[in-house]
């Protein structure tokens, strides 16, 4: 999502003297600007600012019964209060090998003290939620830099026109919607549920799902086959507002499903890399390596490069973090990020994760 700028013009007072104070006084604040900056030239540089904030794995709980994802609990070194979130927010987490990935907060939001996370073991998943597995046992330390909220929940009656919520979570989809049902509970809104997943086995946080009775729908796809978008929405009547994350399949079925109902809200997250739309080859060079990089017609020029051993940082995959910022020695870009500025790609940036070439000749990036 882009940002949209917000442009007012000032009315001028009667007679026009209002554009001839507006200019007098711009005048003037050229020439303050000029003294500011030189003042600031001789000043000594500012230190820069550590925003990291240590954590440190206080529990971890398997939460699913195939025992794929576990819980952490991460609290200050020290026991002390963390920056507050809201429902739908993530942490960007630095892992001791040098990793960032993001994960939902999916505990209590009034705990200012610990935040939970919850990862699901994926072997081919770029190693990180290998690492979290296998590696990061109770008293290990990560950083953060903070909570951002990409996924805000709206309620009805508090700031959404909306009348009704429903939410569908599909398997590990379940953690940033957690939260939200706690709060969609609290202030009384009319809300349902469908939590959808390959068996019960695979469901994390069954457990805490089941104290709101049958306001939850659990479908799993070996007792009822895989769901339709119609078994997902569920009635959807006019004034809803559907919150759904999960794996891509579902989310494309559910946002072809209410296309074109100018009654109906929705807002996803995905967790998985969006799949590549009118893609075609291509190679790319990264001076380091001895041969190029061929990247497939349906493959991300992220995937390929950590194909082909190539180490570049990524977290999102999906254009909005900027963690795999990369610069571009020679080649055309098809930008297809909504992140970076027009100073940036005229800079020679690009974000590998779901940018490609724009033509045959391909890219040769600085990696």
């Amino acid at each position: 999502m882009g940002l949209r700028d917000r442009v007012r013009e000032l009315p001028s007072a009667p007679g026009g003297r209002g554009r001839a104070w507006s200019m007098g006084f711009a005048h003037a604040a050229v020439h303050g600007l000029f003294a500011l900056s030189g003042a600031i030239r001789n000043m000594a540089p500012l230190p820069e600012v550590d925003r990291r904030i240590p954590l440190i794995v206080a529990d971890r709980t398997v939460v699913a019964h195939d025992q794929d994802v576990i819980a952490l609990r991460l609290t200050a070194p020290d026991g002390g209060e963390l920056p507050q979130w809201h429902p739908g927010s993530h942490i960007d987490v630095h892992l001791p090998s040098g990793r960032l990935r993001q994960y939902s907060l999916c505990g209590d939001p009034a705990d200012r003290r610990a935040y939970r996370i919850a990862v699901r073991r994926i072997p081919a998943g770029g190693g990180g939620s290998v690492e979290i597995h296998d590696e990061l046992s109770v008293g290990a330390r990560v950083t953060t830099s903070g909570p951002r909220n990409a996924f805000p929940l709206s309620v009805p009656g508090y700031g959404s026109p909306a009348q009704r919520v429903r939410f569908v979570a599909g398997g590990i989809g379940i953690t940033p919607i957690l939260p939200m049902l706690a709060a969609a509970e609290a202030l009384g809104v009319d809300w349902s549920m469908i939590y959808v997943g390959r068996s019960t086995d695979s469901l994390p946080f069954l457990d805490e799902v089941a104290r709101f009775g049958d306001r939850i729908q659990i479908r799993t796809d070996d007792d009822h086959g895989v769901p339709t978008a119609a078994d997902l929405v569920g009635d959807c009547p006019d004034g809803t507002t559907i919150y759904a994350c999960g794996p891509a399949a579902l989310l494309t079925s559910v946002r072809a499903h209410v296309a074109g109902r100018d009654d109906v809200e929705l807002h996803f997250e995905r967790f998985a890399a969006p799949p590549v739309v009118d893609g075609r080859p291509f190679a790319v060079t990264v001076p380091s390596m001895a041969a190029p990089v061929d990247v497939a017609a349906d493959e991300t020029l992220l995937s390929a490069l950590v194909r082909s051993g190539v180490h570049v940082p990524y977290s999102c995959q999906q254009g909005f973090c900027g963690t795999c910022r990369t610069r571009v020695l020679a080649g055309g870009v098809d930008h297809r990020d909504t992140l970076l500025t027009d100073p940036e790609r005229d800079a020679g940036l690009m974000l590998v994760c779901v940018s490609r070439a724009s033509d045959r000749d391909g890219l040769i990036l600085d990696l």
